[in-house]
């Protein structure tokens, strides 16, 4: 059975917003600036992810099409994030994550992690032609399921922070 385009963006809305909520009180309570400041810019990119898929839906709604405007991402390349990962090793200024801190990232990655399947399930089930849209978020919310995993085996593996300096997120 396919879905409907309006149901299977509708559905994503609600998606996105549960991963911004989760991102807006992991930042409300983080304790480190660099957590802090990962967590904003991941909040910052979906709400525009809700914005971007309502104005899609308003568009189908009103004309039975879509335009897929370009959707832009912080996440940089997959090469990038591997390669940062690779060197964690920035001490958090002598003193280990908070488990608030912690538990923030576990819920984060548990959002995303979810949130990525319901793009791999709806690319898989979408017809061809309408794919386009959720193949680029799928591609986007798998890299920041990559930037999560880094955060939280920088600040419960290691004792380190992710150094922010390694893949910066308000770059690309």
């Amino acid at each position: 059975m396919t879905i409907r385009l309006d149901e299977a963006i509708t559905t994503a809305i609600e998606f996105e917003k549960k991963v911004l909520k989760v991102y807006q009180d992991a930042g409300k309570h983080a304790a480190d600036p660099v957590g802090k400041r990962v967590f904003e810019q991941l909040a910052k990119e979906e709400a525009g992810h809700v914005a971007y898929l309502e104005s899609r839906l308003t568009e189908w709604q009103k004309s039975g099409q879509i335009v897929l405007a370009e959707l832009k991402t912080i996440v940089p390349d997959s090469g990038r994030i591997a390669e940062g990962r690779k060197r964690l090793a920035k001490p958090m200024r002598g003193k280990s994550a908070s488990s608030t801190e912690v538990e923030h990232l576990r819920r984060a990655l548990a959002a995303e992690k979810e949130t990525s399947a319901f793009y791999r399930t709806i690319v898989s089930e979408m017809a061809e032609e309408r794919r386009a849209l959720f193949a680029r978020f799928l591609e986007i919310e798998e890299g920041h399921v990559a930037i999560v995993e880094a955060e939280l085996d920088a600040v419960s593996g290691s004792g380190f922070w992710f150094g922010i300096q390694e893949f910066d997120v308000e770059k690309g």
